[in-house]
């Protein structure tokens, strides 16, 4: 009845506490006097239970000391990996504090654009795409024939103008010794005339003044028509002078004459140099080394004059990067830079700041802001900076214009 009472209290306890009574109730058993047979059967069981409980208890105890190692570990972990955190920012900072970069940056350079300056019909196209073309190369040719007619109709002009001139100085010589001698020749016959004038007025007073018994009617009317003819000439005599005495002007004039005659010679030339220049201009030559892109145009085409057929890219290229206003502190022309071009990722360039834009982009857009106007939101601006390449870009990699770079400059 004990070993029903031990077990029904080794059921209601917790485990710990039926250890603690079934060790209680074995040593009872083994010092009462009970059957041997209740106590080998009470003693099997207790040290069963007992066997039983240790076990637990030992993986309780177990359980517990692995709970609180894996408790401590995260929190060892955590301390480790924000201390490497706190140590790797320090050394970015460190290693990065002179750094600025942008991602707004591309490639610039001279791209020529080659057009027309006469019209025509193309009769060579001696170019094909992205061909590397130097300066004086043949590109294109148009037809001559309109312009060697236009020179050779300058070049007849320019014969005749000449010839008139000619004349023109012939007439100037002839002038220079004719208009004097007009003139003596006026005032000798004027001289005459007065003569005359004077005779006859003696003559006529002689007819007047004898007696009328001593001459005709006849003869005084002879005199009188011989007075009033003489007077005529001695008239006419003086306008001749007046015409003669112009002599200077009359030089002039042919002078005059003859500056004209020189202008329209110098005028046909011109004519004549604006006909070979045209002429020339069939020819289409490459200002400079670059490479033809963008072509737009085929061999029998008809061209505008002033119409782009192709661009000429020169190998000069530089970095245009847009670095925000507020990077802009600490940073002058001179200072090294290095570049990473996004469609070559294993290629490192190193160059310099060579120059800033005077104004920001949104200075010279089409449509700059009003601030002045309406409410203000202040935007941070961004201003062009020229950087120039000094290396590492090999000579067979070509780099077009416009590719996306990631300027790096190390500011002081």
């Amino acid at each position: 009845m004990s070993d029903n009472r031990v077990r029904a209290e080794h059921h209601a306890e917790p485990p710990r506490t039926r250890a603690k009574v079934r060790r209680n109730g074995s040593d009872d058993d083994r010092s009462g006097d009970g059957k041997s047979g209740d106590n080998k059967s009470g003693d099997s069981k207790g040290n069963g239970d007992k066997s039983g409980d240790n076990k637990d208890a030992g993986k309780d105890q177990k359980n517990g000391n692995g709970n609180k190692k894996k408790s401590k570990l995260p929190i060892i972990i955590g301390i480790i990996v924000l201390l490497l955190a706190i140590a790797g920012g320090a050394v970015y900072w460190f290693l990065t504090r002179n750094l600025v970069s942008t991602d707004d940056a591309y490639t610039e350079g001279r791209a020529i654009t080659v057009a027309p300056q006469v019209a025509g019909y193309v009769t060579e196209l001696a170019v094909t795409d992205n061909q590397f073309v130097h300066a004086g190369d043949v590109i294109i040719r148009i037809d001559q024939r309109d312009y060697i007619a236009q020179r050779d109709q300058a070049a007849a002009n320019l014969e005749l103008a000449q010839a008139q001139l000619h004349s023109a100085q012939i007439d100037l010589d002839i002038a220079r010794v004719r208009y004097p001698a007009e003139l003596k020749q006026a005032e000798a016959q004027r001289a005459a005339a007065r003569a005359n004038q004077a005779q006859a007025q003696s003559d006529y007073r002689r007819q007047r003044s004898v007696d009328p018994r001593a001459t005709t009617q006849t003869n005084i009317d002879t005199a009188n028509a011989a007075l009033q003819s003489n007077t005529a000439q001695v008239a006419q005599a003086d306008a001749q002078v007046q015409v003669a005495s112009l002599t200077q002007q009359n030089i002039q004039m042919a002078e005059a004459v003859v500056r004209q005659r020189q202008a329209q010679v110098d005028q046909a030339k011109a004519s004549l140099a604006q006909a070979e220049v045209n002429l020339s201009y069939t020819v289409i030559r490459a200002a400079q080394d670059g490479r033809v892109t963008r072509r737009n145009v085929e061999k029998g085409a008809y061209l505008q004059q002033g119409q782009s057929v192709m661009s000429l890219v020169t190998p000069e290229v530089w970095v245009t990067a847009n670095f925000k206003e507020t990077q802009l502190d600490g940073m002058k022309a001179g200072q090294k830079v290095d570049l990473e071009v996004d469609a070559y990722p294993d290629l490192k360039l190193h160059g310099h700041v060579d120059s800033f834009q005077m104004g920001s982009g949104a200075r010279f857009s089409a449509f700059p802001a009003e601030n002045a106007t309406g409410n203000f939101v202040k935007i941070v601006r961004r201003v062009p900076v020229k950087i120039v390449i000094d290396g590492g870009l090999p000579n067979n990699m070509p780099l077009p214009l416009g590719i996306s770079v990631v300027p790096t400059v190390t500011v002081e």
